[in-house]
């Protein structure tokens, strides 16, 4: 299975970076070492001082496809969920200033916490409400209408690059709001009003 991950999908989480906003979606991609499921506990790596989190929409893949024709995207995932896409801060500065890759920024072990999946049923993807509390306090709030590219959209795009599989993840990018953890925090995640996932950094 794949992790597949849009870049700068929000306006204001662009702007909130100083970044460059695209022409067309930014895919970068994480391995499955990275996955954290059944709200495990994040734990804080030796190698960076500066790690955010970024709460994205997941959706998972349950169909097999290439150049999906958009109007058939919503055939190839059933389910949703909500993840972290955790970033070290500090390192991807540094790669983005020498003009290198993020994997060691982006794709370290832990730095994908995943929900359960929830089946999509007759949920509006393109008006779906999500938020990030750390520590009780909500501190990114987000909503699908807002995406550059929305769901569907993203499907077609990456599966002109990438044969979708059975079980891979799409991450579909994450709102303003962006900031650092520390061990001891703890994280839930709320789509709609379900909570997703609640674990502690330690």
């Amino acid at each position: 299975m794949k992790i597949i991950c849009i870049g700068r999908n929000y306006v204001d989480h662009i702007k909130e970076l100083g970044n460059e906003r695209p022409t067309d979606p930014i895919i970068f991609m994480k391995p499955d070492t990275a996955i954290l499921k059944n709200n495990d506990p994040f734990y804080f790596p030796d190698f960076s001082n500066d790690i955010h989190h970024e709460v994205e929409v997941l959706i998972r893949i349950n169909k097999q496809g290439k150049s999906i024709e958009q109007k058939f995207a919503g055939d190839y995932y059933d389910k949703i969920g909500l993840g972290i896409d955790f970033t070290a801060r500090d390192l991807q500065t540094l790669a983005k200033e020498k003009g290198l890759p993020w994997e060691r920024a982006k794709a370290f072990n832990g730095s994908a916490p995943i929900s359960k999946f929830i089946p999509k049923g007759d949920k509006d993807m393109t008006n779906l409400n999500f938020k990030l509390l750390k520590n009780g306090e909500e501190v990114q709030n987000g909503n699908t209408s807002l995406m550059l590219w929305p769901i569907d959209e993203l499907i077609s795009y990456v599966s002109r690059f990438f044969t979708l599989q059975i079980g891979d993840i799409i991450f579909t990018g994450t709102p303003r709001g962006v900031g650092s953890v520390k061990i001891g925090d703890r994280l839930t995640g709320y789509l709609e009003d379900q909570s997703m996932f609640d674990f502690e950094i330690k």
